[in-house]
């Protein structure tokens, strides 16, 4: 008998959002669509819809955020959820057993939706594991291994600007290693139907191994983006690193920043992408990132309409 996915019911309905690997088309779709829906919302002088009226929407973060804790408590409140924001330091208490205590407590407390980072890899899988079954949980970051949002941020950027994935070439420069975005893309792109996916970068921060999730390793920078449609460049993740895996980050600028002029490199018309927050001069040039080719602020906009749209959808599904 087949495991199920731990993120879709019996029917195959999304429940919670742990990880864009193992989605299908259909679902990744799904959520897109519904995003397209919530974007214009932005615009308007009323900004609300009561979809998530009367339920408790818990941000439990117990790694730094940002843009991601923001954006995810806008798009809670624009869905007139009410939002709890739980600062939890990251201690190395806040593992294991304690972890589930402070779940424990906090669904004593009539949690609808736990929105959950953590440092520690699979920690949204085992929060998911040991909630009641109308309780949902979505994962805004775990370890170096997904980041769903993003990555779906990501697919609803490059679909606004692109419309169709089957006939693109997307590059992925920069710490792969460390990146949970990177990951999280990399499923999302394959499933949706992307022919060219490469990853580029250092051999230290780029291993070859990366070529059994079916892309292109690349380790020069004119390899890994000419003719790209789409250029995604990742923060280098200096908290994550351990050892030398990098000489400097002059260094690196020096090989793979993206400048204007590599981006010749790429197709005309590409888009550059970057998942904040950026270290302007390090992973990319300031000149690209305010440039015309840049896509960075929409990404967040439509960041807001992908939350809402993810939240929207498991808090509908039943377990």
């Amino acid at each position: 008998m087949k495991k199920r996915n731990p993120q879709l019911n019996k029917n195959g309905e999304l429940i919670h959002l742990l990880s864009t690997e193992g989605l299908s088309r259909e679902i990744l779709t799904q959520i897109l669509d519904t995003a397209g829906n919530f974007v214009s919302l932005g615009d308007r002088e009323v900004k609300k819809v009561p979809l998530l009226r009367g339920k408790s929407v818990f941000n439990l973060f117990f790694e730094n955020s940002t843009r991601t804790r923001t954006t995810f408590e806008i798009a809670a409140k624009r869905l007139s959820a009410d939002v709890f924001n739980l600062d939890i330091a990251r201690s190395s208490t806040a593992k294991g057993e304690s972890l589930l205590d402070t779940i424990a407590n906090l669904s004593a407390m009539a949690a609808d939706i736990f929105v959950v980072r953590h440092g520690e890899s699979g920690a949204p899988y085992l929060i998911a594991q040991h909630v009641a079954p109308h309780v949902h949980v979505v994962n805004a970051g775990d370890g170096r291994h997904a980041h769903p949002t993003q990555g779906l941020l990501d697919m609803y950027t490059i679909r606004h600007y692109k419309k169709d994935f089957t006939n693109l070439s997307v590059a992925i420069v920069g710490d792969v290693l460390h990146s949970r975005v990177a990951r999280s893309d990399i499923h999302a792109l394959t499933t949706l139907g992307c022919p060219d996916l490469r990853v580029v970068g250092p051999r230290t921060l780029v291993p070859s191994e990366f070529a059994d999730m079916g892309v292109r390793v690349c380790h020069t920078l004119e390899e890994g983006i000419k003719d790209a449609d789409v250029v995604i460049t990742l923060r280098l993740q200096n908290e994550r690193m351990s050892g030398a895996l990098l000489p400097s980050s002059h260094e690196y600028f020096k090989s793979f920043g993206v400048t204007p002029e590599r981006m010749q490199w790429a197709k005309p018309d590409a888009i550059v992408m970057h998942p904040g927050p950026i270290n302007r001069g390090v992973e990319i040039d300031s000149s690209v990132v305010d440039g015309g080719q840049s896509v960075v602020l929409p990404q967040v906009t439509f960041g807001i309409a992908v939350r809402m749209a993810v939240m929207g959808i498991v808090a509908g599904n039943m377990a």
